[in-house]
């Protein structure tokens, strides 16, 4: 094939074949030795020294990843000339499940960091004269004398909480899209997309937007995002709130918060001090991470500091100190401890509330992609139309120290809802009242942004990653002009019970999307389609306006794929490696190459 034939915009190939096709020959070099499969997820790590093996990186060059507090490489060998001791464990499962290898203890420890400082304080909101009601939980705060009101306490006075139902949307504060605060979308609609037996469930939901505020000036698109400020589960925030001993009638009580700098509690606020009215609450449901990152040693201290039992103390100290950073890095390079845990393993430790919340993260937003067309998605309901918008949520699982695993926050989140509206619609109501707190997140992101052409398009996704490919492939078989110019490449492990959307992508759909499964039929993952269908890739890469979108996991699905497409760039354009690498580098730049990974 000359040069200028292949970059004719001319039809491409089919993504059928049959075992005497072309492309069979050119799939398998002879040359090259098929490659043993390996499994999406295997255990490869499990100490620093499987780290250091595996990486070939100094304790410098790790630190970057680790916890940047010093070596962790064989600081947990006895050096000679210092006293040990052997401390009694925490007996109870939670402490277990963290799986700390501590044996023995040195009597002195060194570089044991300063209590962090306390830039979030809890003041309750003084009603009238007398001494103001101070929660044991809560730092003590003075804002004047016990026997008459200061300006700032009358102030105080008539501070209120703000008309905001917060069981269905966060307070207005938290405000990640200023200057616009979060909308509570009603459930539409819900449905589970796998069927049972699915190694992962994944969840579509219908949102009406029919009133989201106008004025933004952004509207939604075809391949965007949605933000969700999704809250934490009601049961993990009372457990908290248990462990921390505070009072059940204070936990939804007016509280002066004040912060002396930082973003917290807002999301992309500025860096300053604030004074504002919330509650204890809302604070843990809304604006504090309680699962997702790892223990810090800053966290660490502040317990350490209030723990009441002397061998929880000297355990929690030495994680904090230079000689337990081995078993601090194993600690936090583990699987994701929650608070709860931490505090379930510690029981005697009950720091302040509003201490702890100086040492833990924000919870930020979880951002989802459109799986429809956003401009097409109507329907009549009580006699008035209304504007849908479609996502669809896999949920994260992880083992939890209870037994069983817990979901992540997002997508336990969806999937409780769900659930509830499934359950509400069993049991006799036709349109349950359950919202999603959303707002317009990435309306110009590269799937969005590079969508809006005419020329041909391959959309190569796995998992969850092909639902924004659903909205292209609806918003392209409307136009008479791209309805043969649109090809989808689908990984799944199993068509029989996690195919997404399957027969919901409008006519022709076995013309324009390809099926690819690891665990049934052919055993193929989608990157091997994407080296099988090489001409289709090759034609496509060099046509006008082509495109080539990739979406999905950035591990496995997403590194396969990038290498494919190396591979083609490799054997269709006579290529060596680093120039493939480079054509796709300079394809990406240009916008015609776009992958949307995580």
């Amino acid at each position: 094939m000359s040069e200028e034939e292949i970059r004719t915009p001319s039809i491409a190939p089919s993504l059928t074949y049959s075992d005497d096709s072309e492309d069979q020959d050119e799939l398998q070099p002879p040359e090259e030795t098929p490659r043993r499969r390996r499994a999406s997820t295997r255990l490869i790590a499990q100490s620093p020294a499987d780290v250091q093996r595996i990486t070939g990186e100094s304790t410098q060059q790790l630190l970057s990843r680790c916890c940047g507090g010093g070596c962790c490489v064989k600081l947990d060998e006895k050096e000679e000339g210092i006293e040990y001791e052997r401390v009694p464990l925490p007996d109870n499962d939670a402490f277990r499940s963290l799986g700390l290898k501590i044996d023995e203890i040195p009597t002195v420890l060194t570089k044991i960091p300063d209590l962090p400082e306390q830039i979030i304080f809890l003041q309750s909101i003084r009603r009238g004269s007398g001494t103001p009601s101070q929660s044991p939980t809560d730092s003590a705060i003075s804002f004047g004398s016990e026997t008459s009101l200061s300006p700032i306490e009358a102030k105080l006075q008539n501070l209120s909480l703000e008309d905001l139902d917060t069981s269905i949307q966060p307070p207005s504060f938290v405000q990640p899209h200023p200057p616009y605060h979060v909308f509570p979308a009603r459930i539409h609609n819900t449905r589970e997309l796998t069927k049972p037996g699915a190694e992962k469930r994944t969840y579509h939901f219908d949102l009406d937007i029919t009133d989201y505020p106008h004025g933004e000036g952004v509207d939604f698109k075809v391949g965007g995002a949605i933000g969700v400020s999704a809250p934490n589960d009601a049961a993990a925030v009372e457990q908290i709130l248990d462990l921390l001993l505070v009072p059940r009638y204070l936990r939804s009580k007016p509280v002066l918060l004040r912060t002396t700098r930082g973003r917290w509690p807002t999301v992309w606020g500025e860096d300053e001090a604030r004074e504002l009215v919330t509650t204890r609450r809302d604070l843990l449901t809304w604006c504090t991470d309680i699962q997702s990152y790892p223990p810090t040693k800053p966290l660490l201290r502040v317990l350490a500091e209030h723990a009441l039992d002397p061998n929880e103390k000297k355990i929690l100290m030495y994680l904090c100190a230079s000689e337990g950073q081995a078993v601090f890095c194993d600690f936090r390079t583990g699987p994701h401890i929650s608070l709860a845990q931490i505090l379930s393993a510690f029981p005697s430790a009950k720091p302040p509330l509003d201490l702890l919340l100086s040492v833990l993260q924000q919870l930020m937003p979880r951002f989802y992609s459109l799986s429809n067309d956003p401009h097409e998605s109507y329907e009549i309901r009580d006699g008035k139309q209304h504007r849908l918008i479609e996502i669809a949520v896999t949920v994260q699982e992880t083992p939890d120290w209870r037994g069983g695993c817990r979901t992540g926050v997002g997508s336990g989140f969806f999937e409780r809802q769900s659930n509830k509206f499934l359950e509400l619609q069993r049991s006799g109501q036709p349109a349950p009242q359950l919202y999603v707190p959303m707002f317009k997140g990435l309306m110009a992101n590269p799937l969005a942004k590079e969508f809006m052409s005419d020329g041909p398009m391959l959309l190569i996704g796995a998992g969850v990653g092909i639902a924004p490919f659903r909205g292209f492939v609806q918003h392209r078989l409307k136009k008479a002009n791209c309805a043969n110019k649109v090809w989808v490449l689908q990984g799944i492990r199993d068509s029989l019970v996690d195919e997404l959307y399957g027969g919901e992508w409008g006519v022709h759909e076995d013309r324009v999307k390809k099926v690819v499964q690891s665990r049934r039929g052919e055993s193929r993952y989608v990157q091997d389609e994407v080296v099988h269908q090489a001409d289709l890739v090759w034609s496509i890469i060099n046509s006008v306006d082509g495109r080539v979108f990739v979406c999905g996991s950035s591990q496995g699905m997403g590194e396969g794929v990038e290498e494919a497409l190396i591979k083609v760039a490799r054997k269709k354009g006579n290529l060596e490696y680093e120039e493939a690498k480079k054509f796709w580098g300079l394809k990406r730049e240009v916008g015609q190459y776009i992958t949307e990974t995580w």
